[in-house]
């Protein structure tokens, strides 16, 4: 390699960093950095690398694009869609251009420094919540439901979502990692992210990240899972009136922000895969075709919600791209959990960051599953590039020629 390739392929790095980094407080400037990380990187000679679940994510864009070029909608109605493989570059430059466990380690640290800044801005926001609730006169649940912390994002459940995966890869590298310098700043940092993220009462979040949890706990020292009841309860008992209401909606519908009408959308997304099994109504159809999947009388009378996609990632693909790229879609999840899980029996007892980096595969893929259920997660960019940025890196623990050096 001359040394002008050499200067481009130490910028790839560095650009594939700040992209990495960035995506947790601006999605422009992630996008500008992965623009000139690909830029430097097709000039400096590196060969381009995927990791093994190329064939699954290859089929699933695939037959996205067909659902899009069949769709019964105009072309420009899904193109959302197809722009967002752009996205999937990011797993093409972490996996290319990131060859040393120390600038990846490096990398979730940032996220967990960026997302506590973050998390600040959401606890001085909550507090300014709170103030013109009072000020309206309306109950604080009531307000907060549709006004909830952001932080840097531009919406509660991106932001949530964002606080999600720094928490869990920082509490991954906390107990799994080889040690830090410092640690107790970076316990005080997962602290912060986990109190704005119960502040952000962004409740398949709260499930996603506990599920999550309870997983790294259990991997770790498993009598800790013991804790986690009496943990759960206290923190419910000493939780504010709305905090406590916001759990307990869970359970008990209300008229703000009902269960209910989750339950129409899932009804709605059945039918739409039962009448267009194959290819579905085409990417962002369910947007477009949502009312006519709801029986009349139960769309007149429907409590408030957002009714333009399906509040499930499962039902929500199944919808617009078929049954065939569910399943496939399906593959790519349990490919990235059997993976890690074969990566992990593979390494040598004790801490490590190849270790910490597959048990966070694990963690935040689990994450993304289950809080799945509940919302179209892999359709908000944001949490997409963080889940890809932390498979990408959980390939690169597998590999024997990565690093324990920076670049």
């Amino acid at each position: 390699m001359n040394p002008a390739q050499s200067f481009m392929s130490r910028a790839a790095s560095w650009f594939t960093f700040g992209a990495a980094a960035s995506i947790v407080f601006s999605i422009a400037a992630c996008n500008i950095l992965m623009a000139l990380a690909l830029t430097t990187l097709l000039f400096s000679g590196e060969k381009l690398r995927l990791p093994r679940i190329k064939l699954p994510l290859g089929i699933f864009m695939a037959l996205t694009l067909l659902a899009w070029v069949f769709s019964p909608d105009s072309w420009i109605d899904g193109y959302p869609q197809i722009r967002k493989f752009w996205v999937f570059c990011i797993l093409l430059l972490v996996f290319s251009a990131m060859r040393g466990l120390k600038i990846i380690r490096r990398l979730f640290l940032a996220w967990a420094g960026l997302a506590s800044i973050s998390a600040l801005r959401g606890v001085v926001q909550f507090a300014g919540k709170m103030q013109q609730a009072h000020q309206s006169g309306v109950k604080f649940y009531d307000y907060y439901v549709g006004e909830r912390i952001a932080g840097f994002s531009s919406h509660w459940n991106t932001f949530s979502a964002e606080e999600m995966f720094a928490l869990l890869m920082l509490a991954s590298l906390l107990m799994f990692g080889a040690k830090v310098a410092k640690r107790w700043v970076w316990i005080l940092c997962g602290m912060l992210i986990a109190v704005t993220l119960y502040l952000g009462e962004t409740r398949a979040v709260w499930v996603a990240t506990a599920l999550a949890g309870l997983y790294l706990v259990w991997c770790w020292k498993r009598w800790f899972v013991a804790l986690v009841p009496v943990v759960g309860i206290l923190l419910f008992l000493i939780s504010p009136l709305a905090l406590r209401d916001r759990f307990t909606s869970l359970f008990r519908d209300k008229q703000v922000d009902s269960n209910t009408f989750r339950i129409i959308a899932w009804n709605a997304g059945i039918q739409m895969i039962e009448k267009h099994p194959v290819l579905g109504l085409g990417p962002e159809g369910p947007k477009y075709h949502f009312q006519e999947y709801v029986p009349p009388d139960v769309w007149d009378s429907k409590p408030p919600g957002f009714y333009q996609h399906l509040h499930n990632v499962y039902l929500q693909y199944g919808a617009e791209r078929g049954i065939p790229a569910l399943l496939v879609f399906l593959w790519l999840l349990c490919q990235i959990l059997v993976d890690f899980r074969r990566g992990l029996k593979g390494l040598p007892p004790g801490s490590g960051d190849r270790r910490f980096l597959l048990q966070g595969g694990i963690a935040t893929t689990l994450a993304m599953m289950a809080e799945g259920i509940a919302e179209v997660n892999f359709g908000d960019s944001e949490p997409l590039t963080m889940f890809l940025i932390v498979v990408a890196c959980g390939y690169l623990a597998m590999e024997e020629d990565v690093t324990a050096t920076s670049i």
